[in-house]
């Protein structure tokens, strides 16, 4: 396994951080449901745990959004860390475009 660590700052509140990423998985679902299965979500306050298939592999992780930043923690499936790089790239594309 490797490990998927990414921070990603923000200037909005707290809350409309986190009101915007939990649109994050939603939004990932219907925007690439030809890769994406199985997504589940599950939060408490502003940490959540998430789960989901992409391309037949199993993709596990926690969000935490702070005052000034997103936290996502993952890890990555051996075959899939080989996409590492890539895969760190579009979530923090995704999440910057929620949190502009």
């Amino acid at each position: 396994m490797s490990s998927l660590n990414l921070n990603i700052p923000h200037s909005l509140s707290k809350e409309e951080a986190l009101t915007r990423i939990k649109n994050l998985l939603s939004n990932l679902k219907e925007e690439k449901k030809d890769i994406v299965s199985d997504v589940q979500e599950n939060w408490q306050d502003n940490k959540g745990n998430f789960k989901f298939k992409a391309k037949g592999f199993d993709l596990a992780g926690d969000i935490t959004v702070n005052d000034s930043n997103v936290q996502i923690n993952s890890d990555l499936p051996f075959a899939v860390s080989f996409f590492k790089g890539a895969i760190g790239d579009m979530i923090t594309k995704k999440t910057k475009e929620l949190l502009a």
